[in-house]
């Protein structure tokens, strides 16, 4: 068959179908990519959480207790302190020999407290992926906001973490030493440590053993609520601190609000959530990391929350 030499190609009305029927295949498969990305991201989220948590009972079995979750925001740490009561810094900090990174942890060892300063803060610029929800932002440094560190520490810019522990059904206040003699001399009482009824959280000595609800029914470190207005800014009140801090809204979670998914422009703070939808990711005090819908019954929430609270759990409630 031989080609008419008028016939020079597609018309105009031929080649904008073609464009068209290209640009619908297009925005039916970028939604698809878009989903599968997603899931990548949860599915990383997920092993962070795996890690920490196994990092977690490997803590509890070579010191005979979860990681404690320090004294508060002014400190982040200590190689010279332990991993018991006299430690200042937070979870983040403790479970790091357990995350192959016992040279982080071990910055500023054997060092005169005058002269901590320097290699502390350079701890609390050094940011670790596994510390970051892929969904939510990238585990680099950001603007610290934040001054007032014990022992000299100060940065410019600080790693921050996107995951909280578990401190039990209510978050709670007390005294905020800044110097290691004001807080060694505190009574428990003073410190106000009695009222925590989760795994980790101020001064917390948990064993596996007090979990008396079970390792499977119990929250160890899960997603925390940020809004995403914030996510780099360090302006919320949650999310102005480093990962590497002691108690502190910024790495601890209570169950006594539901949890809810990261929302622009509403503040919450002391609870569980996340970037994704449907759902945030939880480690549990057994090393299992299960996806708990927002729509979780509240009260079942509260009780996961708590670590003895001696009621029965519905697992298929959540």
């Amino acid at each position: 068959m031989f080609r008419n030499e008028n016939d020079r190609g597609f018309t105009l009305v031929e080649l904008l179908v073609v464009i068209t029927i290209i640009g619908i295949l297009i925005s039916l498969l970028l939604p698809a990519v878009q989903a599968a990305r997603e899931a990548a991201r949860r599915l990383q989220c997920q092993n962070h959480l795996k890690q920490i948590g196994l990092a977690c009972l490997n803590h509890e079995h070579t010191h005979g207790h979860f990681p404690t979750g320090g004294w508060c925001w002014h400190w982040v740490g200590d190689p010279d302190r332990g991993f018991g009561v006299r430690q200042a810094g937070g979870w983040a900090y403790n479970i790091l020999p357990f995350m192959e990174q016992e040279t982080l942890w071990s910055l500023g060892a054997g060092l005169p407290d005058n002269e901590k300063g320097p290699p502390l803060s350079e701890r609390i610029q050094t940011p670790l992926s596994f510390y970051n929800c892929p969904t939510r932002r990238p585990a680099r440094t950001y603007t610290n906001k934040s001054t007032g560190y014990a022992l000299g520490v100060s940065a410019s810019v600080v790693a921050r973490g996107d995951y909280g522990a578990n401190c039990g059904t209510q978050h709670f206040s007390g005294p905020q030493p800044t110097t290691y003699a004001a807080g060694d001399k505190l009574s428990e009482t003073e410190w106000n440590t009695a009222s925590f009824d989760g795994v980790i959280h101020k001064r917390s000595q948990v064993t596996a053993a007090m979990i008396r609800d079970g390792l499977s029914n119990t929250y160890m470190v899960g997603e925390r609520y940020l809004n995403p207005d914030h996510y780099f800014t360090g302006d919320a009140g949650n999310d102005d601190q480093t990962i590497y801090s002691g108690s502190d809204q910024d790495v601890l979670a209570a169950t006594a609000l539901a949890p809810v998914q990261d929302r622009p422009a509403w503040t919450g703070v002391r609870l569980f959530g996340s970037a994704h939808s449907g759902a945030f990711n939880m480690a549990f005090c057994d090393g299992s990391v299960r996806p708990i819908s927002y729509a979780i019954d509240p009260d079942i929430h509260l009780v996961l929350g708590a670590r003895a609270s001696g009621e029965a759990v519905d697992q298929s409630g959540f």
